[in-house]
């Protein structure tokens, strides 16, 4: 694991920074789409508004430049409430887009306004920052997180509000308190005597309840002229094993980076991070259709590794690259040299071939390459995508001169329907001769937002985002549902120690209540192909998930 005491450098590193860092003075910030009231009507104008030193500076229907402004947002349409006297501090609301014609929205300015501010004191925003331009002049609305990988936890949609109890707003640095708790119970409906023989009786030491992950940590910035962000987040693993941490007690930095803004669209990311490699890897754990990635993705595709990566989007927006490279030499307990480490170099590419106008319907292909010296040699295992489960394939650790993982993946998103595909294959060199090894595998997997949201696309990082929710129980509705389905298969056979082969159905339903708790049920039915028999598995999980707002 990456110890506290490896990143004491670099923490007073930063800390000698900080003086150094530009002092946030009076501020010049632009709002851009802002819809005004005009009775009598029906086209009402879209304005861009500017506030200088907490006064109100202009109101004008012209398009206004970021680069004349510290800061930008788009209101998207969001509509106008209050006063807008120039020279005068100002004190406005604006309400989420369509106000106007929803009298509930207009009643309850509480739940939805998007922007507040009064007397010149900013109390309340939403909106999403505007960082570049379009050929046009409009907000480059693709433009999101400034990394290629996005916060390990789901960071909420008005993270960049300043009021936020969990929110640190610095001269020099700010931040984001986040979490996130999963809840476990597993039941394991059946299993024949083959698998039994395989891997044990299950119900034995795999069956109830635990806390499947316990994750904290934080996200900000460096406040240069061009911010750096910063990522932060640990977990414990206390909990494994239920409430019991006598044996258990360990602590882990999961992600541990800053992010450099390069140029327009391209940026430089330096730590413990994620890999540029499978778009189910690079997504957030908490915003998959399913509670555990497929197995081909466990097996052979690391979790996180210390490293760097440069990425860029461009076509516009229609294409993404990202190449790294990572050596894991400060993960280690007792770490030694660079070079007595395994190297890996990763790359990956991604494109939008189909987008229609509206983005209702996206088709996303890519292909990535990862090619390691093999100094560490190899090791694949995975357990049959329940957490509480053993490995059920496992090639053990063998000695490879070099080795190279190819992925490829396809998918379709239309509305409320999502369909996703990725193959990864491990080409391994074990010596002089015929001693190569291929271990491969693949999944399928589809989405029904049953409640009619449609997931986002993330143009910065080539991938799908969490399934949004129109109408909260906060908000009298019934939140989000989702149904998935997918098939895996994992092939380790090739390997002379008889490693297994694994093909998995699963079933899954997601509730999202609100952005901050969702319920999920996952079925699986598992067949083993190993040690000269077929066995058969099925079970149940059922997960809480609460993440702090």
């Amino acid at each position: 694991m990456l110890r506290i005491t490896h990143c004491l450098p670099l923490l007073a590193l930063l800390i000698l920074w900080l003086p150094l860092l530009p002092h946030a003075g009076a501020e010049a910030l632009l709002i851009r789409n802002v819809q005004m009231i005009n009775q009598g009507e029906e086209q009402r104008p879209l304005v861009s508004i500017v506030i200088k030193d907490n006064k109100l500076d202009l109101v004008s229907e012209d398009t206004i430049p970021i680069d004349q402004v510290d800061r930008a947002y788009d209101a998207a349409g969001g509509t106008l409430l209050g006063n807008l006297e120039p020279g005068q501090p100002a004190s406005f609301l604006i309400l989420a887009n369509n106000s106007m014609d929803d009298i509930e929205k207009l009643m309850d300015t509480k739940r939805y306004a998007r922007f507040a501010i009064y007397e010149g004191e900013l109390l309340k925003n939403f909106f999403r920052r505007i960082t570049v331009e379009t050929a046009e002049g409009q907000a480059a609305a693709k433009q999101g997180w400034l990394a290629y990988a996005a916060p390990p936890i789901a960071v909420p949609l008005n993270y960049r509000d300043s009021t936020r109890w969990n929110k640190y707003e610095g001269e020099w640095v700010s931040g984001l308190f986040a979490g996130a708790i999963m809840l476990d119970r597993q039941r394991w409906l059946d299993q024949d005597r083959s698998s039994e023989r395989q891997v044990g009786d299950l119900t034995q030491e795999y069956e109830g309840g635990e806390i499947r992950g316990l994750r904290f940590g934080g996200v900000g910035t460096l406040n240069f002229a061009k911010p750096w962000v910063w990522t932060a987040f640990a977990a414990t693993h206390a909990f494994d094993s239920g409430f019991d941490a006598t044996d258990d007690d360990d602590f882990t930095l999961y992600d541990l980076r800053l992010d450099i803004p390069l140029w327009e669209k391209a940026s430089f990311s330096i730590g413990k991070q994620k890999e540029p490699i499978s778009m189910e890897r690079i997504m957030s754990l908490t915003q998959s259709p399913m509670q555990e990635r497929a197995a081909v993705s466990d097996a052979l595709l690391p979790a996180r590794n210390v490293g760097m990566v440069v990425a860029s989007n461009f076509l516009g927006d229609r294409m993404t690259l990202a190449g790294g490279v990572f050596n894991n030499w400060l993960d280690k307990d007792q770490p030694n040299s660079l070079g007595d480490n395994a190297t890996q170099y990763i790359g990956r590419l991604t494109w939008l071939p189909i987008e229609s106008k509206q983005q209702s319907t996206t088709m996303h292909l890519a292909m990535a390459m990862r090619h390691s010296n093999g100094k560490e040699g190899l090791f694949a295992a995975t357990d049959p995508e329940f957490n509480n489960a053993p490995d059920f394939v496992d090639t053990g650790i063998f000695t490879t001169d070099e080795f190279t993982t190819y992925q490829a993946e396809a998918s379709l998103r239309s509305g409320p329907f999502w369909l996703h595909g990725e193959y990864t294959r491990t080409e391994a060199d074990t010596g002089p001769g015929d001693n190569e090894y291929d271990l491969d595998g693949f999944h399928l997997t589809g989405s029904w937002i049953v409640t009619g949201e449609m997931r986002p696309y993330n143009y910065q990082a080539g991938i799908f985002g969490g399934v949004p929710i129109a109408k909260s129980v906060e908000q009298n509705g019934w939140g989000a549902l989702e149904l998935s389905l997918r098939y895996s298969e994992l092939d380790l056979s090739e390997y002379p120690t008889d490693s297994g082969k694994m093909d998995i159905w699963s079933a899954g339903a997601n509730w999202m209540l609100t952005p901050y708790m969702y319920f999920t049920l996952n079925y699986r039915y598992i067949t083993l192909d190993r040690y000269g028999e077929e066995g058969d598995t099925h079970g149940l999980n059922t997960r809480l998930v609460l993440l702090l707002e």
